[in-house]
């Protein structure tokens, strides 16, 4: 398909199939993506609690590196939807190539610093002794990969905005079907343990990069070129304005994950495996609202560049309503199997299934509400409203998670810790109504204006 024809489609299309045609290889790559996530704790689960432990919190490093993707990812993917929608491609191809250098760039040096201060950073991500080496031995290797996995979310992301959501999931989803494949060889057969997790996610991570390389070359999409990357402050203060709620969303997350397991800490390992447990099963499950989102955000770019202020609501409103009743049932059921999944990851641990099923029935009850909290994020990074967004993307696990994490354990012990994403979630909520309600009614009065000048030219 043509840039042009690409265009015509993406502003005609009904809104509801144009969403579910992009989401649908989005939510597929973001389950198997979660699903692979999960992979790594379950087959390191067999190996004991401490494995189990080191796989959590080296987690929050994980969601740095994955922080930095999304910042030029989309920070850049933004750009070129609405660049694309208003038919500036020379722009949007500019984009395109120093997204990915830049990420690139970015991964080097957080690789470097990393591997650096291995043992002092393993300590500040909430390590004990019990299990430092685990740590270290999946985090380096974790960290040696950093640029892989960067450049990899940039160019997934790049291609979903462009209207190529397809070409993005054969790259995400075929690496993550031979991290799966590849975790349980290298931990057991090869006998390397932790170490062979974080490899196989390493070698996964470096297929869907080349997959993901390819895809820019077919469809229609913008090709990367070394010619095309731009130094200018233009580009680059427009892509880190863009990318800065991605920034916070992710990057908050990983310091709550941090924090989660500092606190945790004190009520020993079996405290950090199983929040580090309930973390996998709630992002899994959150994971394909998420990919809903992520179909929605090129609709909503390209749309808005072309000034069908229109279709962006109707957009945003079917599937903030999609994804609030996929939620409740996800929620309920996962409330009731709540042992069950738990179990899934350490079996036998009673300690490890008692501290996980409770929080992940607590978080089950605010599940819904996570429907409008990271759609309104959505929606105003990609109208490009970056100081909103940013707010909006803050407000779950930075503005309320972070000072609650810290505040109720002091006075409710483990009980505080279990509740402290719940209560988050609900002030989250409180904290985006007002920030979303008041952009769609800008949109309403946009829409309404340009109809009243076109009856005036008519």
């Amino acid at each position: 398909m043509k840039q042009v024809e690409k265009n015509i489609y993406m502003t005609t299309e009904p809104v509801e199939r144009l969403v579910l045609k992009l989401a649908v290889p989005t939510i597929i790559s973001m389950l198997i993506t979660s699903f692979y996530n999960m992979a790594d704790t379950f087959f390191v689960g067999k190996i004991n609690t401490e494995a189990t432990a080191a796989v959590g919190v080296v987690f929050s490093v994980m969601a740095i590196i994955q922080a930095i993707g999304f910042l030029f990812g989309h920070g850049s993917g933004v750009f070129i939807s609405r660049k694309l929608g208003e038919n500036k491609i020379k722009e949007a191809t500019i984009m395109t190539s120093s997204g990915f250098f830049y990420s690139i760039l970015c991964g080097i040096l957080l690789a470097i610093i990393g591997l650096l201060f291995l043992n002092p950073l393993s300590y500040f991500l909430g390590s004990t002794d019990a299990f430092l080496s685990y740590t270290k031995d999946y985090l380096g290797i974790i960290l040696f990969g950093a640029p892989i996995m960067t450049a990899s979310i940039v160019l997934n992301n790049q291609l979903r905005y462009q209207g190529n959501a397809v070409y993005a999931m054969v790259g995400i989803v075929s690496g993550a079907v031979i991290n799966i494949a590849l975790d349980p060889l290298l931990i057991f057969v090869f006998d390397l343990g932790i170490s062979g997790a974080a490899i196989a996610t390493i070698i996964s991570q470096f297929i869907s990069l080349l997959l993901l390389l390819l895809g820019t070359t077919k469809g229609g999409n913008i090709k990367l070129n070394v010619k095309n990357i731009s130094f200018s402050w233009y580009y680059l203060k427009t892509m880190l304005q863009g990318g800065f709620p991605s920034l916070c969303r992710q990057g908050l997350a990983s310091i709550a994950v941090i924090s989660l397991n500092l606190t945790a800490k004190a009520y020993g390992i079996e405290a950090i495996a199983g929040m580090s447990i309930v973390s996998r099963i709630t992002m899994f499950a959150n994971s394909t609202m998420i990919g809903f989102g992520q179909g929605f955000q090129p609709v909503c770019g390209f749309n808005y560049g072309a000034k069908l202020y229109g279709r962006v609501r109707k957009a945003f409103w079917f599937c903030v309503k999609s994804s609030f009743v996929f939620l409740i049932v996800i929620g309920l059921l996962c409330f009731i199997f709540a042992t069950n999944l738990v179990e899934l990851f350490r079996k036998g641990d009673l300690k490890v299934i008692e501290v996980g099923t409770f929080a992940l029935q607590m978080q089950c009850i605010t599940f819904p509400l996570n429907s409008w909290i990271i759609l309104c994020n959505m929606m105003l990074q990609a109208v490009g409203k970056s100081l909103s967004a940013s707010i909006a993307a803050a407000s779950r696990q930075g503005l309320f998670f972070l000072p609650i994490i810290w505040i109720l354990p002091r006075l409710f012990g483990i009980v505080g810790i279990q509740l402290a994403q719940p209560i988050a979630d609900v002030l989250a909520v409180l904290l985006t109504l007002p920030l979303g309600l008041s952009f769609l009614r800008q949109l309403k009065r946009d829409e309404r204006n340009q109809i009243k000048l076109q009856g005036e030219l008519d």
